[in-house]
């Protein structure tokens, strides 16, 4: 080889690893810190490439952390109407970062805020719909999308989950109307879709259920799923990889769980101990999962001067599903 052939071939080399270089994701961050002392985060999600969003249930902010980023900084505020928000779910699909809103109290308003679904340009921010919640009094929790492009959202207070098919004007109640998910005060929180059907959590009662998406997308007979340990307090929940789940506990000092499905029957493996201020919520960024710490406690604190410590994701390394 003449020495211009081997450097030609040299720098081709070069050029392709300076490629993958550039197309690597950056490594994920220990932590992601969330801004200000009011946020009281409850929900998270994330996308392909590692960016993370977080919905703020005091600020009436959602938060956006590039990838690789450990800052987390305003993306999204709330509109007049909107108290706060509880779970967030990005679709890259739709290009749509979904909220549930809040109910309760609005800064300046005498009217309350009722639950609503609310759809978000994925890039930019803008708000594009809004929709509200079928059934009154309802608690819009968190969401999971269907391979058809369908959302279920869990109603926390109705004990119900809601759908909104792909192209559909309103939401519609889809399972637990007849009493299948507990009753009220059963805490219907975190969702998650695994195949052709639907998982959810209870908060109270700390239990899990599967709904099979049924011909022509109609629920099938609610199940619960039957453990081989008990959890305690799930909340956030998420699909990890089509038999698995990985799920936040906010009782006995607060876990990150993976629950592995058979059937109607779960093997449950604690994968790391530590937040006593309120596991709430959990998302996947490659091999690694982010752990959600809300603190809500402290924003239904009587006494006004207690103040939370600075909000955090954790990182907690989960390998692949």
């Amino acid at each position: 080889m003449t020495s211009r052939a081997w450097l030609a071939g040299a720098s081709l080399l070069l050029a392709g690893t300076a490629a993958w270089a550039a197309k690597a994701p950056p490594p994920p961050p220990d932590s992601i810190r969330i801004p200000g002392d009011a946020v009281f985060p409850e929900s998270l999600t994330s996308t392909a490439d590692g960016t993370v969003f977080i919905g703020g249930a005091g600020s009436r902010m959602i938060y956006r952390a590039g990838p690789g980023e450990a800052d987390a900084k305003p993306w999204a505020l709330a509109w007049s109407d909107n108290a706060g928000f509880l779970g967030v779910f990005a679709d890259a699909k739709s290009h749509t970062l979904w909220a549930c809103t809040r109910p309760g109290a609005v800064p300046g308003s005498k009217t309350p805020a009722p639950a609503s679904l609310r759809a978000f340009d994925l890039s930019s921010g803008a708000q594009r719909a809004s929709y509200a919640f079928p059934n009154e009094g309802a608690v819009c929790n968190d969401m999971a999308i269907g391979n058809d492009g369908t959302l279920y959202a869990t109603d926390t207070t109705n004990m119900l989950v809601v759908r909104l098919k792909k192209g559909a004007k309103a939401l519609e109640v889809w399972a637990g109307a007849d009493g299948s998910f507990g009753g009220k005060g059963g805490g219907l929180d975190g969702i998650a879709v695994l195949g052709n059907r639907v998982v959810v959590n209870t908060l109270t009662t700390s239990k899990l259920f599967s709904a099979p998406i049924g011909p022509g997308g109609k629920a099938g007979k609610v199940t619960e799923i039957k453990l081989d340990r008990p959890i305690d307090r799930p909340d956030g929940m998420r699909s990890f990889g089509l038999k698995a789940l990985l799920v936040a506990e906010g009782g006995s000092g607060g876990h990150l769980s993976k629950v592995v499905l058979k059937g109607n029957e779960g093997m449950r493996q604690v994968l790391k101990d530590g937040w006593p201020d309120g596991a709430v919520a959990v998302t996947v960024v490659g091999e690694t999962a982010y752990l959600l710490e809300g603190q809500l406690a402290l924003m239904r604190a009587a006494d006004p001067k207690t103040r939370p410590h600075p909000f955090k994701a954790t990182a907690v390394p989960v390998g692949k599903p």
